[in-house]
């Protein structure tokens, strides 16, 4: 048997180092070994949740199966893993010091099989310097120091070609971007996120994920009926169910009303607001307030939402951040005003979606000028080509075609996430972004908007928003 055995001391709570590291999916973010990680079993984690880690070995790479065996909240977690040549055993334990710091001790028991005990103990003093240098991996995953995002040059290279962009919109875009990406590590103890549109698609993996982070989650959704079913599903995944569910039909401009006079009345300040509600409508339809209803509920809806939620945004104790979800369709489309309501006899549910995203993106660009000394951080993301129900539903030629390069719910909501979670995420505002960089918002000249019609948009919105008929 060898074992090794380090200590850190971090400037963490010990709440957050302990969701931190008890998820061993995180591994791959800090162990010098780890090239890919997930859990296996369903449920929150905890004791007997199951985590398949791949590590490199030299030339070559292992699989290892981890099982937690203990779990002691706050205090301790104890992994046992199983390779094809040795059993591992993991005690972690946890001691809060003063000032916010913790002490984490790692403990790790190998023991070998087929008799490779002896080639283990020559390899010995090499199995040391790589556990040091995990635990090095560690404590820097937990200082959070990551700097301001940006795009490589690899990146701006691919968005200067519509192929190479497109490319990366697929799951293997996925898979090159976080070949790059940083630990997370940002606990969301105490930050209040406000989630329209989670009972499916990359809505329900988002919510997921910052439940799993430990956020205060207001979620927004339209069918009572869905409210139960999408509850029980959190508590499944996460052992936690939203802390509130606020229902509303956010395609109707009275209702998004009525929601922002309530979240007033509750007074609770928003520290992260994800305007994800959406749908791609294949057929015209007028909503009872007049207005078409793709315009209505992906641009009207979520400018209305986040103005009038302003206030409660500016009483956020760190910068509040908005995210817009938008499309990569709103690449094939310009900005022109005149022409973000379609008329029945020329309605295209396809061209409709994609404009509503563009000034939906071009939005979020002038919300980060004029609210530059707010306090608040305004960014826009799109997912990819991710397969989703709402893809599955509207667009089934496109999923029949892509997909074997479709990504999946949790793929195309990585960007989201880490928008909402990430501490470096609030040192930029007014950019797109896809797999955790700033991106270019045109791929092609034509769709260039000029500055008068970025002007005109937020009086445009204001004169469509003012001749609606909405209910008092």
């Amino acid at each position: 048997m060898i074992t090794l055995t380090e200590v850190i001391e971090v400037e963490r709570p010990v709440e957050a180092c302990f969701r931190y590291v008890s998820d061993f999916r995180t591994t791959v973010e800090w162990d010098a070994t780890a090239v890919a990680a997930q859990k296996l079993s369903p449920g929150p984690v905890g004791k007997g949740s199951h985590f398949s880690v791949v590590c490199k070995a030299g030339p070559t790479e292992l699989t290892l199966d981890y099982c937690i065996t203990e779990f002691t909240p706050w205090q301790s977690v104890v992994l046992e893993g199983t390779s094809r040549f040795f059993h591992v055993k993991d005690v972690i334990t946890f001691d809060p010091l003063s000032q916010g710091r913790t002490r984490i001790t790692y403990v790790a028991e190998f023991r070998f099989r087929y008799g490779l005990d002896l080639l283990a103990r020559n390899t010995e003093a090499g199995m040391q310097k790589m556990g040091r240098a995990s635990l090095r991996g560690l404590a820097r995953a937990l200082a959070d120091g990551n700097p301001a995002p940006s795009a490589s040059a690899d990146t701006e290279q691919k968005d200067r070609k519509l192929a190479t962009a497109l490319a990366c919109f697929t799951r293997y875009g996925h898979r090159r971007g976080r070949r790059k990406w940083l630990p997370m590590s940002s606990d969301m103890a105490g930050k209040h996120v406000l989630l329209t549109g989670a009972n499916a698609g990359l809505g329900f993996a988002t919510a997921v994920s910052l439940l799993e982070a430990g956020a205060t989650l207001t979620v927004v959704i339209r069918d009572p009926a869905k409210l139960d079913t999408m509850q029980q599903a959190f508590e499944a995944e996460t052992g936690r169910r939203a802390d509130r569910v606020e229902l509303a039909d956010l395609s109707l401009l009275g209702d998004v009303n009525k929601l922002c006079q309530k979240l007033h009345q509750q007074g609770a300040p928003i520290d992260v607001l994800i305007n994800n509600a959406g749908a791609l409508f294949n057929d015209y339809a007028t909503t009872s307030e007049g207005l078409e209803r793709s315009v209505s509920l992906l641009l009207l809806s979520p400018w209305r939402l986040t103005e009038q939620l302003l206030p409660l945004l500016r009483r956020s104790t760190s910068p509040a951040r908005v995210i817009n979800v938008v499309s990569g369709g709103m690449y094939t489309q310009k900005l022109r005003c005149d022409e973000l309501i379609m008329p029945d006899n020329n309605y295209d549910g396809t061209v409709a979606y994609a404009r509503a995203k563009r000034a939906l993106t071009v939005l979020t660009e002038l919300w980060a000028q004029q609210w530059a000394e707010d306090n608040i951080v305004m960014n826009s993301m799109h997912p990819g080509w991710a397969d989703t129900p709402g893809v599955q539903n509207a667009l089934p030629g496109f999923r029949r075609v892509t997909k074997k390069v479709l990504r999946t719910p949790d793929e195309g909501a990585d960007t989201v996430i880490w928008l909402a979670r990430a501490t470096e995420a609030d040192k930029l505002t007014g950019k797109l972004f896809l797999d955790r960089e700033p991106r270019t918002t045109h791929l092609r000249t034509r769709t260039r908007e000029d500055e008068g019609e970025r002007a005109r948009l937020l009086k445009w919105l204001n004169e469509t928003y003012n001749a609606l008929e909405i209910e008092a």
